[in-house]
Parts: C-alpha cells; sequence; structure tokens
C-alpha cells in the first residue's frame, strides 16, 4: 500500500495520463489535487513511485507515464463505480426498441460498448457448455432427402439435410418427429446416448445424426464474436502511424481473438481486468482488457468485454461492461423463461 499522499499523487499521474495521453509534469499534479506541498516535494514523490515500478520517466525532470503496476494499483482502488443513472436509463429504453431477437441484442451491447469507451468491444453468443436438444422438425424434399431442423435450448436453430434408405412420407417424418421429440426433450447428448430406449432402423439413424449435430456445437469453443469500434482504437495516439497494432489485426482477420484475449479462468459473475503485459500471449501486451462473462451459469454463458491501449479509461470501461453484462444477463434469462430480474445492476 502507498501513504495517502503517494497514492493521491500516482492517482493524478493515472488520471491525467488517460485523458492527455502525454507525460504528466509535476506542476500538472499540483494544479490536479491543489496540494499544499512544494513541486520539490512532488518530484520526490515522483522518484519514489519511478523506484517502486508505478511510473516511468525518461530522466529526473521528465513527465511521469503509468506502467502497467500503476494502472493496477490504480484499478484496484476504484471502487462502488457505476454507469451514471441517466446512462442507464438510455441503455434500457435502446434495448426495449430493438426487436426480441438475441443477435440484435448482442449486436447493440457491442455497439454501446464501443461508444462509451471509445475503443473495440467484443461479445459473444451465450452458449452452454453442453447443448441441450429441445425440438425437431423433418422436412421432406424429394425421394429420399429429408432436411432437418433441429432447435437447441437457448433457441438455436441447426439445419441439415439426411438420405433415408427409403422414400418416407411427410406424415411418417412428422410422426417421427414427435416421438423423439417427447423422448429427447432437455436432453444433452450423452444423456440421448445413455437413455437406451427402443428405436427402428430410421430413427437410429436420424438419432445418430443428432448426436452428431450436438456434439460438434458442443466442441465449438466460440462463435464468431460481434465486434465494433475497431475504429475507436485505432484513433488512439498510441497507435496512429504504429506497427504495433497490425498484430492485433491479424487476430481480427484470423478470428482468433477472443481466443487470446479471454483469461482461462474467468469467472461466471464480475468484471476481469487485464492490464497490458498481464496477458499471456505477447501479441496483446500492448493493451489491457475488461472483460466479464453474462447469462445463466447452468444454462447459457457469453462473454462481453472492451479492449484498448493500457491507457484506457477504466472506470468507464469498467462500469460499461458491468452494467451490459446485467442487462444481457436480465435478456437471455428472459429468454430461457427465468424470473431473474432484469437489468440487475447489483
Amino acid at each position: 500500500m502507498l501513504f495517502p499522499r503517494t497514492e493521491t499523487i500516482l492517482k493524478s499521474i493515472v488520471g491525467q495520463y488517460i485523458v492527455r495521453a502525454a507525460p504528466v509534469p509535476s506542476q500538472s499534479i499540483i494544479n490536479d489535487y491543489e496540494l499544499r506541498v512544494s513541486p520539490a516535494t512532488i518530484r520526490n514523490e515522483m522518484a519514489r513511485l519511478e523506484q517502486e515500478g508505478y511510473i516511468t520517466r525518461c530522466h529526473p525532470s521528465a513527465g511521469s507515464i503509468p506502467s502497467d503496476k500503476g494502472y493496477r494499483y490504480y484499478v484496484e482502488s476504484l471502487s462502488d463505480i457505476e454507469l451514471p443513472l441517466a446512462e442507464q436509463r438510455l441503455i434500457r429504453h435502446l434495448f426495449h426498441q430493438v426487436e426480441k431477437e438475441l443477435e440484435e441484442w448482442l449486436r447493440l451491447a457491442a455497439k454501446l460498448i464501443a461508444q462509451l469507451v471509445q475503443n473495440m468491444a467484443i461479445v459473444t453468443m451465450p452458449k452452454p457448455a453442453n447443448c441441450q436438444f429441445k425440438h425437431l422438425k423433418l422436412i421432406a424434399l424429394q425421394d429420399s432427402l429429408t432436411l432437418i431442423v433441429l432447435v437447441l435450448r437457448g433457441a438455436k436453430v441447426k439445419q441439415q439435410l439426411i438420405a433415408f434408405d427409403q422414400v418416407i412420407s411427410q406424415p411418417k417424418l412428422t410422426a417421427t418427429a414427435n416421438k423423439l421429440n417427447a423422448a429427447y426433450s432437455d436432453l444433452t447428448s450423452s444423456q440421448i446416448l445413455a437413455k437406451g430406449i427402443r428405436l427402428s432402423s430410421t430413427e437410429q439413424q436420424l438419432t445418430d445424426c443428432l448426436l452428431k449435430i450436438m456434439q460438434a456445437e458442443d466442441e465449438q469453443e466460440h462463435e464468431e464474436p460481434y465486434l465494433d469500434g475497431l475504429h475507436f482504437m485505432l484513433n488512439q495516439p498510441e497507435f496512429a502511424h504504429n506497427q504495433r497494432v497490425l498484430p492485433l489485426m491479424e487476430l481480427v482477420d484470423h478470428r482468433n481473438l477472443l481466443r487470446i484475449i479471454a483469461p482461462q479462468r474467468l469467472t461466471s459473475h464480475g468484471v476481469r481486468v487485464v492490464i497490458g503485459k498481464e496477458n499471456k500471449a505477447e501479441v496483446i501486451q500492448d493493451y489491457s482488457v475488461v472483460i466479464s462473462r453474462y447469462g445463466l451459469p447452468e444454462e447459457a454463458v457469453g462473454t462481453i468485454g472492451v479492449i484498448g491501449p493500457t491507457r484506457m479509461p477504466y472506470a468507464r470501461a469498467i462500469s460499461t461492461v458491468n452494467y451490459l453484462s446485467s442487462v444481457l444477463s436480465g435478456l437471455v434469462a428472459e429468454l430461457y423463461g427465468k424470473e431473474t430480474p432484469l437489468y440487475n445492476t447489483n
């Protein structure tokens, strides 16, 4: 822990650098907090902060720039940060205006985070650890060819063609679908395998196909996320005319961004902040990530977050990600018919 005056000076350096993207001189710190100490005392405190690794300076008389350690101390000192009520009300209003479709909610969430934090937002589709069978529909096409329409819990729809050994009429297909709907409702692929009901050869062929669809869905780690605000991040001074942004662009192009930025032990609740070299992947060690899970832990969980330079407005990013996480959790709960309060901000 730092002494109160030293902590105040560090917070001033971090706050001013976040806003101005320029080294912070000692006189600017005095003006910021109206500290009743001499410039020499401020410089001594800055030298101590530099010695302990909280800030960096090119030379003793130069302005100060926060280090990753300084940003971490600043983030840990933040408490009870929430979006202003006016912005919360605006967000609720905007979500009520869009169509009640999950894709529209996620697209809107990404857009709002990007605009409010002025950095790049990322939002993934909520996904259960193991998908559950909800409803099956079979549609006769031609000859022995049939279209499988499989609805998984959470309104996820998968379609696939299957060719049976013989022509099957639409009434027979409907009866088969009804039988499997009754037998497999709300079951995972492993539960369907263990059920062991008596099946005809056609029903077994169909069940094998359903299991392959569900197992492939379970093995898929993440779908293509919703991204917004890349232009905001590229406009930050750190990345203007700078080649450091190219590796990140390659991650976006090759659809590997989420796999790289998401911490392996991201809990189901709460916002996690990963700063600079705290990121394990070297390719994003010039960035900070503010990220959270949302959804229903026992049903379906997605990821929501923002990525930007280490000079990120952390209070703004944390409060925005936290609030929109709660909004999306409420919407997912509504989608699943749960009674979780919508737009809970706790």
